[in-house]
């Protein structure tokens, strides 16, 4: 399995930006997708977006679209998720995540297999 570890989150005003980073151990990192989903609290962990092991394919929810931008460094085992304008929902623990197997594309979140523990996003009014 892949170690994750997530960093970049904190306490941001509405319309304001924030970077995600997740460091990924491992010498497979090129060959898995990664992904980065949410858990407001109260609420379920939700998918937020991921990219396929290339960088060439992307994918997010609507409720991020045109604002996220996921990106990846297979060179240096890191994704990011670039964050815009953001807003009081976004509110929420962010997690770095991937498959439980390589090359599969996936966004259903039983399948993925490795967490990184996750970094509080706080959006403020």
């Amino acid at each position: 399995q892949v170690q994750l570890a997530e960093s970049g989150g904190g306490l941001v005003q509405a319309g304001g930006s924030l970077r995600l980073s997740c460091a990924a151990s491992g010498r497979t990192f090129s060959t898995y997708t990664m992904g980065w989903f949410r858990q407001a609290p109260g609420k379920e962990r939700e998918f937020v977006a991921n990219i396929s092991p290339s960088g060439a394919r992307t994918a997010y929810a609507d409720s991020v679209k045109g604002r996220f931008t996921i990106s990846r460094d297979n060179a240096k085992n890191m994704v990011a998720l670039q964050m815009n304008s953001l807003k009081l929902e976004d509110t929420a623990v962010y997690f770095c995540a991937a498959p439980a197997l390589p090359f599969r594309v996936t966004a259903a979140e039983s399948d993925f297999g490795s967490w990184g523990q996750g970094t509080q996003v706080t959006v403020s009014s």
